[in-house]
């Protein structure tokens, strides 16, 4: 939708935070209602994200006002709920374009605005980057402020409080907002909260408190009972002991629908000395009922009808790869008492519902702890119990030391279903499993496999399952190929490649879900077509048979050409000094932009003209 500045008479006269900080404060609750209602329209209209941003207006209206943005670095985490801030920051015209082709980016992105300080797409690194910009300040003389906005989520990755332990050690001028959701780590914001905030946050307890520290730095026995009584008051009505024990200053809990207070809040709070931790209370989905109702599924959309109490549902021709995932994993504890899941907070995401309510016992979430999440099914596997991991392929990539050390180094029995390999289109850069096949395939006692549709996913997770030592099976987003799906459970045999055609001259290799691209491509051009199966170990006799009667080998994957599947091939044909050509098909040494899936496979060469093009040009 283009912008109607009819319907929206305060957000139209605000473009950029310079405009929103000449408002009068009585007109930031009209101004946020304005916010949160062209948020609606826009995304329900556009897609996206939406219940998170829904929840951070109130908050987004008050730090763009208190600070002088983009001077002053704002960091959002995870950035989900930056929709809001994208709308303040001279890209509202723009809003219809978000997550689509040459449109606006998902997330915040250093390239696109001035306003987007750091690039975010996972979570849990906005204070390790506001701690590195407070310094840098510091250094340079300026008098610059820095806020990170942390989700709950966000802030159960060990990486934030890392960060955390380092920042309160050196006693850096930066503030970290929680805005808290979820977590019970806080009770119902009430007036007592907001109260007490206000005064924790004012400059005569500061005063007080600095002062004190000053007068009493002479004498320690009395100066360390002064700071535990204050722990122990401050800790009788705010659960903010473990972060002063960490070195911050903890204000709140508050209503971060409250924009007044909010303001208040953050103007005090803007010119205290040492690391600050801002509590909010918000509420996923605020100002729409079904959103509120029901935040996951509201939290990425399709377009629909804000009008009416339900969204659209999508029915696929075929079933997705995380519901055969999901499936098979039901199916698979059945038999088994030893299997145990285990996920990243990616539940959903990664077809896990099911298994999550009909096997309680097996199912464990370590919430957005990617690490954590593979030393536990080392732990699991060194006991004799069978666990499998499941996780977006983006998502390992912050657990790979976990991956060698912990799980291949000890070649312990863990398998690894990595979802959204392969480009997974609106959700861009960040999330791409453009690298998985690199990384893995240089870790020895791996086994990798890539299924050519669902079918064969399934036949891969039960063989993976079967096989000693670690096994990553990796599959994309959405569905592939209409093939029945077998109930029984079928092994295959290790390492070896299906031919899907006979054909002359040209052997096309597909590993993975481009199987599908490549069959008109063989047809035209009378090649014979390969479905890999495996990337390691490779059908290394099939290759030397196609070798012997074939002068060209294209080798097609949608991983990173570098270091990926065809790069295996071409080491064994170098190694084994086969007389025939090499042409390595896949995703090119770049990070690929957002777009649907067929967009970006197009941009790619990687749909079935292009592939056919590649190979007539070479």
């Amino acid at each position: 939708m283009t912008f109607d500045s009819s319907k929206y008479p305060l957000l139209n006269i605000v473009d950029r935070p310079e405009q929103l900080r000449q408002l009068p404060h009585e007109k930031l609750v009209p101004l946020s209602n304005e916010l949160r209602e062209y948020l609606l329209d826009s995304v329900s209209q556009s897609s996206g994200h939406l219940a998170s941003g829904l929840g951070t207006v109130e908050l987004t209206v008050a730090l763009h006002y208190i600070f002088n943005t983009p001077f002053d670095r704002l960091i959002w985490d995870v950035g989900h709920q930056a929709y809001p801030h994208k709308i303040l920051t001279e890209r509202k015209d723009k809003m219809h374009t978000i997550r689509q082709k040459n449109g606006l980016h998902p997330f915040p992105y250093r390239g696109e605005s001035q306003y987007d300080t750091f690039s975010v797409g996972h979570s849990s690194t906005s204070i390790s980057a506001a701690l590195g910009m407070s310094l840098a300040a510091k250094k340079e003389g300026k008098d610059r402020k820095v806020v990170a906005v942390i989700g709950d989520g966000a802030m159960t990755a060990g990486m934030a409080f890392e960060a955390m332990n380092h920042a309160g050690n050196l006693d850096s001028d930066m503030l970290v907002i929680l805005n808290d959701n979820e977590m019970s780590i806080s009770e119902p914001v009430g007036a007592l909260n907001n109260h007490f905030a206000r005064i924790l946050s004012g400059s005569f307890y500061s005063n007080i408190r600095e002062g004190s520290k000053k007068i009493l730095s002479g004498m320690p026995p009395v100066k360390e009972l002064a700071s535990r009584m204050e722990e122990h008051l401050k800790g009788m009505v705010i659960p903010g002991t473990f972060f002063e024990e960490l070195g911050f200053n903890y204000i709140g809990p508050i209503d971060g629908h409250d924009v007044t207070m909010l303001t208040d809040t953050l103007r005090n709070m803007r010119n205290l000395k040492g690391p600050q931790l801002l509590h909010v209370r918000t509420k996923k989905g605020k100002g729409y009922k079904p959103a509120e109702a029901d935040p996951i599924g509201y939290h990425g959309v399709p377009k629909f009808d804000p009008a009416t109490t339900r969204l659209p549902k999508s029915k696929p021709s075929a079933p997705t790869f995380s519901n055969i995932f999901g499936d098979w994993l039901c199916d698979m504890a059945a038999t088994d008492d030893k299997l145990i899941a285990i996920t990243p907070a990616m539940r959903e995401g990664s077809g896990m519902v099911r298994f999550s309510k009909e096997f309680p016992e097996k199912y464990f979430d370590v919430a957005i702890a990617e690490q954590h999440a593979v030393t536990l099914a080392a732990g699991f596997a060194c006991e004799d119990q069978k666990p499998v991991v499941a996780i977006y392929s983006s998502f390992l990539q912050r657990a790979y030391d976990q991956l060698i050390h912990d799980v291949a180094l000890q070649n312990l029995d863990v398998l690894f279903a990595i979802d959204r390999a392969g480009v997974v289109g609106a959700d861009g850069e960040t999330h791409h499993g453009s690298y998985d096949l690199s990384f893995m395939r240089c870790i020895p006692n791996m086994v990798i496999m890539a299924p050519s549709d669902t079918n064969e996913c399934r036949k891969m997770l039960y063989t993976g399952y079967h096989l000693a030592g670690p096994v990553a099976v990796r599959y994309p987003r959405g569905t592939a190929g209409d093939a029945q799906v077998e109930k029984e459970m079928t092994l295959l045999e290790l390492g070896k490649a299906n031919q899907v055609r006979e054909g002359e001259k040209i052997a096309i290799l597909s590993f993975g879900t481009l199987l599908g691209n490549a069959k008109p491509v063989a047809d035209e051009l009378n090649a014979t077509l390969i479905d890999m199966r495996f990337i390691k170990p490779l059908d290394t006799n099939l290759l030397s048979t196609l070798a012997e009667d074939h002068t060209l080998f294209v080798t097609l994957e949608d991983n990173a050409i570098m270091g990926g599947a065809g790069s295996a091939v071409n080491e064994f044909i170098q190694a084994n000094k086969l007389e025939v050509k090499l042409l390595n098909l896949g995703i090119p040494d770049e990070f690929i932009k957002h777009g649907t899936q067929q967009e970006l496979n197009e941009v790619m060469g990687l749909d079935s003209q292009g592939i056919l093009n590649r190979i007539k040009s070479w």
